[in-house]
């Protein structure tokens, strides 16, 4: 189903759309996407304009998990078969990060945060508060080690003239001529790798484009693919006939 203008509804429409589609798309990696030591839950992040997020966690150690993930067909390798997207870019290396100590800490169960998946709401974009407030909750996941999916559907603002991508890679790692959005592709989707080399697998995309399935890294060497077409139209279809009849009008 190609993707719909959300400028065309207020922000209260997409919300109940948005809530639709997290869980369609904890469903969809729940029920056969994750690898049986990995699951999926929806949360919500109370204290402002930032979105919902779905959390992808595992039960066992990363040795265990390393295995597993060998041994699963959903789990993809990086080195064999990299993310399809039509543009991959890595950060600037710190030369001290690799010397950097760090402190893991862990749940007592071993139930760890490995990474996010964000659906952008628009109020994530409503002031430069709310932008960085967004961008600061990004880089702090990253710097925990967590790798993150995320996918917005709303055109650039003031604030992001290039799109959500470019905005927070520029202000977060300092590189200003990686690929953003434009006129003909305004929307865009990131898959963030979490190394020392932090990388970005980004996708443009416009309105009437059929969604490409997007990576969500589950280790450093391995990721799944998350099925955003099917997902998507399965949350469209709860979206009541009367709003669906305004987005879709000419």
């Amino acid at each position: 189903m190609p993707v719909h203008d959300w400028t065309k509804t207020d922000a209260g429409i997409f919300h109940d759309f948005h809530q639709s589609w997290i869980i369609s798309i904890r469903n969809s990696l729940n029920n056969g996407v994750l690898p049986q030591d990995y699951y999926a839950m929806a949360e919500q992040v109370a204290g402002g304009p930032i979105p919902d997020v779905i959390t992808l966690e595992s039960q066992v150690e990363q040795e265990e998990s390393f295995e597993s993930l060998e041994q699963n067909a959903n789990a993809v390798a990086v080195i064999t078969a990299p993310p399809k997207t039509q543009y991959a870019h890595e950060g600037v290396l710190d030369p001290y990060a690799r010397k950097a100590t760090r402190i893991a800490i862990r749940h007592a169960s071993g139930d760890r945060v490995v990474g996010f998946i964000e659906i952008v709401s628009p109020g994530n974009k409503q002031s430069q508060g709310a932008l960085s407030a967004l961008f600061d909750k990004l880089a702090d996941a990253m710097g925990k080690g967590c790798h993150l999916l995320v996918i917005d559907l709303h055109p650039p603002t003031k604030r992001d003239p290039r799109g959500l991508h470019a905005e927070f890679w520029s202000s977060k790692f300092g590189d200003k001529n990686i690929p953003g959005c434009d006129a003909a592709k305004p929307l865009g989707m990131s898959a963030y790798h979490s190394t020392y080399v932090p990388k970005a697998y980004f996708q443009p995309f416009s309105v009437g484009d059929v969604l490409i399935d997007m990576p969500v890294f589950l280790t450093q060497d391995h990721y799944v693919n998350v099925p955003l077409e099917s997902t998507y139209l399965e949350a469209w279809n709860g979206v009541p006939r009367r709003w669906r009849n305004v987005i879709e009008a000419n």
